[in-house]
């Protein structure tokens, strides 16, 4: 078999030494290298297909040169758009992503949580329903950076745990008063059982307030967080011998099975009922009608996030947590 080249083939074929080609391996930025140099090693290494040696670099900087990412479901299009924006970061700055779907119990949470407290990760980036600041403390107190997305406004602490989040109860409130603007009196809203279902409760439940609109409660259906669940739900409204004119999704797939359970009764969208979603999925734009639904910018957040991890591991963050707000926005489309 043909043998592997080194540092040392690099730095043979450069005509440097081997702390040099290293150097240059590592962006390293106390001392000057002359261009020339420089160009000189990154064309050895792409002649003699050298590539580095991941192992040898963790340990000689007892790094792991990966990031953990713990996320509720890979399944919900929310996800995958947010942790490519994490990649994107993470390729950027040579670094491998590791993913742990949790399915949203708090058992995984934990157990996931462990795993990367015995140092398989550098930092972590997560989403978490049931886990609370204090159970992260003690990764923090191993140096292993946190970014938690959030559904609402956490405050930054004096520990170092970073916080971006988005404010559900505007962005839910913002898509309640359209509907409002647009004459719907009777909105019903199609939630689901945990995550930021509760802020984007209270955003419905203040814009119908404001509106002098009493919230009734055969107009609230809970149901699982995904299509099967805004079906169920919507079925259970469309029950009601007084019906809802427009129904509020707490998010895009409930949105879905909403429009399924609609169309099967006889009626159109929106012209019998509106629907307005949230998350802004890509499959949002291609359903029929087109669905107007609130945008989180998912994969601008997975960059942030994951930005705000490496700003942390550089030491270019302040000692004390930050909490960042996300914006959001309503997309108008035709199903309102």
């Amino acid at each position: 078999m043909k043998k592997r080249p080194t540092q040392a083939d690099v730095a043979r074929l450069a005509n440097v030494s081997q702390a040099m080609v290293s150097y240059v391996l590592n962006g390293n930025t106390s001392i000057s290298i002359p261009l020339e140099t420089r160009q000189r090693v990154l064309d050895a290494i792409q002649a003699l297909g050298y590539q580095p040696n991941r192992t040898a670099r963790s340990l000689r900087t007892s790094k792991t040169y990966t990031i953990g990412v713990i996320i509720p479901d890979i399944t919900n299009p929310f996800y995958p758009a947010f942790e490519r924006g994490i990649q994107d970061v993470a390729d950027q700055r040579e670094y491998d992503v590791i993913t742990y779907n949790t399915d949203g119990l708090a058992e995984k949470e934990q157990k996931y949580i462990q795993s990367m407290q015995e140092g398989r990760v550098d930092g972590i980036v997560s989403v978490l329903f049931h886990t609370s600041a204090p159970a992260l403390f003690p990764l923090l107190d191993q140096n292993i950076p946190i970014v938690r997305l959030e559904a609402t406004r956490k405050d930054a602490g004096e520990r170092p745990l970073d916080n971006i989040y988005l404010d559900n109860v505007a962005a839910a409130r913002t898509a309640v008063q359209y509907l409002i603007d647009r004459g719907h009196r009777r909105i019903g809203i199609l939630a689901g059982h945990e995550g930021p279902i509760r802020y984007r409760f209270l955003g419905y439940c203040q814009a119908l307030e404001h509106a002098g609109i009493a919230v009734a409660e055969n107009l609230v259906q809970t149901s699982d967080f995904n299509e099967a669940g805004g079906y169920a739900a919507m079925r259970a409204l469309l029950q009601l011998d007084s019906r809802p004119t427009a129904v509020f999704a707490t998010n895009d797939l409930m949105a879905m099975g909403a429009y399924l359970a609609i169309k099967e009764a006889g009626l159109r969208i929106p012209q019998d009922v509106a629907v307005i979603g949230f998350d802004n999925i890509p499959t949002a734009k291609l359903v029929s009608p087109p669905l107007t639904t609130i945008d989180q910018f998912q994969r601008d957040v997975g960059r942030r996030a994951a930005t705000m991890l490496f700003e942390r591991l550089n030491g270019l963050a302040p000692p004390t947590g930050r909490s960042e707000e996300h914006p959001h926005q309503l997309i108008v489309r035709e199903s309102v």
